[in-house]
């Protein structure tokens, strides 16, 4: 035991030594992201002493920072010192387990880190009254860290899906990697999972994380399907890493669903046999784990060949019936363990929402959980049709979904968990959808989903935290989302000033979606500007004054001249950017169906949309019911090369001979017209 315990010391793991009320702690603060004004802060706390049930944090901000939300603690402010107390699902910390909790803050001059932490009035020094320095990580380039070897400190109540889901928000997929099709979790391209990548995950403020797995190729032929040992023990060690953050963790069925469980229509004996053998390898593996660990049993279920929709539900019915079977009929935790039901093709559409409820009443467990996706409304989510904003029929689109399954589960006391959320757009670049238009959309996802008692889960597939710099590819849109945890953020209608180079200045106007909020005040950098003189605001529309826009553009260069941003009373503030252009000019230009590029000066300005139409009007291209073409599909611009491609996937479905009339949409409100032509596998491209 001596030897035992001299390996955990040197392997940096504090002991706890049987003591009296022992009290000791300590405390990892970082820095996840920040901008201008704001950032994200995460910290984990550790309790080294005797276990605590209820705690309070105190710690004095160097700098005059100030916190404006946080989720997993409810903090308030005295001049700079902060106060961060447990909510109530995390009020018990055992000896040596933590937990985090995180925040926005806003910060001016500078954004030193705090020093030292107090918990419940002991000065957390890093042991048991020892006088170790507090762990402080102040960059946002450094990952923080919590320990793998903490335990959870609560457990869903068996019984009480509804309190278990609400504790698991927010959520984040690990997106591609052991779902990946191919030899191993590298295939598509993301290194292997760590322990590490969890940790920093946990600290960002996640409560539960989705891990799809993707079992077809890893398990032997009929009649056993024989998991390979190896994948199994792959999949358990992540889990296990998981579980010890304190994650509630949720696996599934993923891949397969459309590489041969769609094939059930025509193949029903084999397929219902090859997914029974499956779940039955699953649940005994898992019987003994956390009842933190839930699962899913299959993931966007499709079926390939069904005769009509009846069939299809008729067949999901029938494989999640089975799961529901084999999982309870496994024992150990399995008995009461939560189980996640999707609807057909995970859908929120009353077709697929109502069947589904049909099922649950059926089956009257207490412990299950009702799933869909959720990627916006389509025009939107892959900018196709003119779908370039933010507007109306998007949020009527999120809202009818959400109502859906909020009136059909969660009034029922059926939890909701959206498993997968993001925009289409995102499978290509996040830079589909127009920047403010789409941290307009998860403000608002991030609101409604809160007002409908709803869990989500990020999709993640490499393409927003990276995998080993731990860092958010796009801060802002972190940003938004972890606001939209606890709060609402005011927007504007644009996050863009256009003003031109060449012509007079004069005032700009946006107007400001309050969202229940109210206007603080524009600040550039840490100056804020002067009502009045800089701006006015009559109602909800803010006027940039002639004045205060000459001074922005400065030099009047091409481009974005700086960044300006609207403050409220809560949430993230909204960047607007100021930005001098002059109508772009293109050029007549030659080449093929596989290679053809327009020669564009964009002169600061950036392309919106692209319409394409015959002579006779009528619309050319794919998607041929709309004028307006996919973004990034058919088209894409290329502000360093100067150009706006034209895709193979345009020319595929373009009329031999026929000129096509292209209209392309700039943000600035310029429109330009161009011409195409395409003859075998030539085009040709002028301006008349």
């Amino acid at each position: 035991m001596a030897g035992g315990a001299a390996a955990l010391l040197a392997a940096g793991v504090m002991v706890a030594v049987s003591a009296q009320a022992a009290a000791g702690c300590r405390v990892t603060y970082s820095v996840a992201s920040q901008w201008p004004g704001g950032f994200t802060g995460n910290v984990a706390v550790t309790n080294l002493g005797d276990p605590i049930n209820g705690w309070s944090l105190v710690w004095t901000f160097p700098n005059g920072q100030a916190v404006t939300q946080a989720w997993n603690a409810a903090v308030t402010s005295s001049g700079s010192q902060v106060t961060a107390r447990n909510v109530s699902y995390n009020a018990a910390i055992a000896t040596n387990a933590t937990v985090s909790f995180g925040f926005n803050g806003s910060w001016t001059g500078s954004n030193t880190a705090p020093t030292s932490f107090a918990l419940n009035g002991t000065v957390c020094t890093g042991s048991v009254g020892g006088t170790a320095s507090p762990t402080v990580s102040p960059s946002a380039s450094v990952s923080p860290s919590v320990s793998p070897t903490v335990s959870p400190t609560t457990s869903p109540q068996p019984g009480n899906a509804m309190a278990a889901v609400a504790a698991m928000q927010p959520g984040w997929n690990l997106g591609n990697s052991l779902d990946a099709v191919g030899a191993d979790e590298t295939a598509w391209g993301n290194p292997r999972v760590t322990a590490a990548l969890l940790d920093n995950v946990r600290a960002q403020g996640f409560n539960s994380i989705r891990i799809p797995v993707t079992w077809s190729n890893h398990h032997g032929s009929a009649p056993n399907y024989t998991i390979d040992a190896a994948w199994l023990n792959r999949v358990k060690e992540v889990v296990d890493w998981a579980i010890a953050d304190g994650f509630y963790v949720m696996i599934n069925i993923h891949h397969d669903s459309w590489q041969w469980i769609n094939t059930m229509p025509s193949d029903r004996t084999n397929v219902l046999a090859r997914y029974n053998a499956l779940w039955t390898q699953i649940a005994a593996a898992f019987r003994g784990h956390s009842s933190r660990l839930v699962f899913e049993s299959v993931n966007e279920p499709q079926f390939t060949g069904a005769s009509d929709e009846a069939q299809s539900i008729s067949l999901l019915n029938e494989l999640n019936t089975s799961f529901r079977s084999i999982v309870r009929a496994s024992g150990g935790g399995n008995a009461s363990r939560l189980l996640v039901i999707p609807t057909l093709h995970t859908s929120a559409d009353a077709a697929r929402v109502d069947p589904a409820l049909n099922w649950f009443t059926a089956t009257g467990d207490a412990n299950l959980i009702a799933t869909v996706h959720y990627y916006g409304y389509w025009p939107f989510s892959v900018n196709v049709a003119g779908g370039t904003r933010f507007d109306a029929t998007v949020q009527s689109d999120l809202t009818g979904a959400f109502d859906r399954v909020y009136n059909a589960f969660v009034a029922r006391r059926i939890p909701v968990i959206i498993g997968e959320y993001g925009l289409l757009g995102f499978d290509r670049h996040t830079g589909t959808i127009e920047q403010g238009e789409k941290l307009k959309f998860f403000e608002y996802f991030g609101y409604y989903a809160r007002n409908r008692q709803i869990t989500t889960m990020l999709w993640d597939n490499g393409q927003h935290l990276g995998r080993t710099s731990f860092a958010w590819a796009d801060a802002e849109l972190i940003g938004q989302i972890k606001s939209s945890w606890t709060t609402r953020s005011g927007t504007a209608s644009s996050d863009q000033v256009y003003v031109s180079r060449t012509a007079a200045i004069t005032s700009k106007s946006l107007t400001l979606n309050l969202n229940g909020l109210s206007f603080q005040g524009l600040r550039q950098g840490t100056t804020d500007l002067a009502n009045g003189a800089d701006y006015t605001v009559s109602g909800s529309t803010l006027t940039l004054t002639a004045a205060a826009v000459t001074r922005l553009v400065g030099s009047r260069a091409y481009g974005v001249n700086t960044n300006i941003q609207a403050r409220f009373s809560a949430g993230v503030p909204w960047r607007i950017s100021i930005i001098t252009y002059d109508t772009p000019i293109l050029a007549g230009a030659t080449g093929t169906t596989g290679a053809f590029a327009v020669p564009a000066q964009f002169r600061g300005d950036q392309l919106a949309t692209m319409e394409a139409r015959y002579a006779d009007g009528s619309n050319a291209g794919p998607h041929n019911w709309t004028s307006f073409k996919e973004f990034d599909v058919t088209f894409a611009p290329n502000y360093t090369a100067n150009t706006i491609t034209l895709k193979p996937e345009f020319f595929a479905e373009v009329n031999e001979g026929q000129r096509v009339t292209l209209t392309f949409h700039f943000w600035s409100g310029a429109q330009l017209t161009y011409y195409v032509t395409k003859s075998g596998g030539n085009v040709t491209g002028t301006l008349t």
